[in-house]
């Protein structure tokens, strides 16, 4: 990463890139990295998810889905609980906790499926609690789900937006749960009562879609989005 003091508009420095990772054959869908072991997991629309340790001169170590069983990959992250797991999320509206050691399925997290409305059953994002064994999902439609990493079971399901939520992110402390969704709006949730604390109307509608990602700061008390509107913006 480049020194927190350089100015982003500056010209384009390519030493900045440190490798270059080849191996999915369509679009990668999403990206999460852990600082532990330096491994970086990404899932792509080729229906598989890779895990790799970019440093090395053979950086992926692994692949998981790679019959497609569990349909196409839609986001991945690192267990906050338990390093040695991870996530997947697919487009069935199934998720799957794999374990790193073993590269075997653990655990299904097996939402209601709707098999008359494919399409409605997407998973768009997949999150681990930070220090609970709970895995948080958003739902094209309109769902956020909590689940329990140890048994598979759905803890509690709401309906949080007006239209697809398309992004989670949780704080850094496991407080807040903030979504992002094609309504326009990102929501703070208080994640202990599972309500509601704030909303914003972050960006434009553009061709349907509005949200794309939601953050928190690792530190500070900023949050940003980034949306269908071309804009990322920081709220303090």
């Amino acid at each position: 990463m480049p020194s927190p003091n350089v100015d982003p508009y500056d010209t384009y420095d390519p030493s900045v890139i440190l490798n270059t990772l080849v191996a999915h054959k369509d679009a990668v869908w999403g990206l999460s990295f852990s600082g532990i072991k330096n491994r970086l997991l990404s899932c792509s629309a080729d229906g598989t998810i890779r895990l790799w340790n970019p440093t090395e001169k053979s950086p992926c170590l692994c692949t998981y889905n790679v019959e497609g069983e569990n349909g196409i990959p839609t986001s991945v992250d690192f267990v906050g609980a338990d390093p040695a797991h991870i996530l997947g999320s697919f487009n069935s509206g199934n998720t799957v906790i794999y374990d790193i050691e073993t590269s075997q399925p653990l655990v299904m997290l097996a939402s209601q499926v709707d098999a008359a409305s494919p399409l409605a059953n997407q998973i768009n994002r997949v999150v681990s609690h930070p220090t609970l064994p709970v895995t948080i999902t958003a739902h094209e439609d309109r769902h956020i789900k909590f689940f329990d990493n140890k048994t598979g079971k759905l803890i509690h399901a709401m309906v949080a937006h007006l239209d697809a939520v398309t992004s989670l992110a949780v704080d850094p402390n496991g407080i807040y749960l903030m979504s992002g969704s094609h309504d326009c709006s990102i929501r703070l949730w208080n994640l202990d009562s599972k309500t509601c604390v704030q909303e914003i109307t972050a960006h434009r509608k553009k061709c349907d879609e509005s949200i794309y990602d939601v953050a928190f700061h690792p530190s500070k008390a900023y949050i940003a989005s980034a949306g269908a509107d071309a804009l990322a913006k920081v709220f303090v």
